[in-house]
């Protein structure tokens, strides 16, 4: 394929992405108004206080900007920042189908929302990550940078928390749990963030090396 080809290919398939993402953000906006138990003003906080919503549109946004190319998203289409959004968007999709689908059985339009968000977009952005992306080195100091997203995310639900009794997920949930258990289970998923960001940091530095043999063989 040529290098033409593969950046027609790349914009097109970043272009259907973007719709998805931004279609399956929407109608979970919509969706949660509709069947909202709370003023719209609170029912907007809560939205944007799930770690999936604000990690979909990361990736919606990531999806838009890689498009076409624009110098003012440059950021969004390194590398590195790409592989950040990776890890970010696939702990979305384990910690769902791992620990939260089971107590979770929407219907109709909801479990199709839940499916494009959980299980399609992770998988959409991991074969973008796979295909279209220049493999570089990542360097290990990256993982503390990494943590900031979750880290911050982590610190404003449990503020805001304090404040309207609203925990998005069962495992950070202070009313039920306590704070102690909170703390432990959040240690547990920043440690789960920590040892994915290792696996992709490690598989690009191997691409890398494997990619510059190839250019001296």
């Amino acid at each position: 394929m040529t290098k033409k080809a593969n950046a027609t290919y790349k914009s097109g398939y970043a272009a259907i992405c973007s719709i998805i993402c931004w279609f399956a953000i929407i109608c979970q906006l919509v969706l949660m108004i509709q069947n909202r138990v709370v003023p719209v003003p609170e029912t907007l906080l809560r939205f944007f206080g799930f770690f999936t919503i604000l990690t979909n549109i990361i990736v919606a946004i990531t999806f838009t900007a890689n498009i076409k190319k624009s110098p003012g998203f440059s950021f969004l289409r390194s590398f590195n920042t790409i592989s950040a959004i990776l890890v970010y968007i696939l702990v979305v999709g384990i910690v769902y189908n791992v620990i939260l689908r089971a107590i979770w059985a929407p219907t109709g339009m909801q479990k199709l929302v839940d499916e494009l968000l959980h299980l399609a977009i992770p998988l959409l952005f991991l074969f973008y990550w796979i295909t279209f992306t220049i493999k570089e080195r990542v360097s290990w100091s990256n993982l503390g940078r990494w943590l900031v997203y979750p880290f911050i995310y982590l610190l404003f639900i449990l503020i805001s928390g304090s404040f309207t009794s609203f925990y998005p997920y069962p495992f950070v949930d202070v009313n039920n749990l306590g704070i102690s258990v909170v703390l432990v289970n959040s240690g547990y998923m920043l440690l789960f963030f920590l040892a994915l960001s290792s696996v992709f940091i490690f598989i690009s530095k191997q691409k890398a090396k494997n990619a510059t043999v190839r250019t001296f063989s």
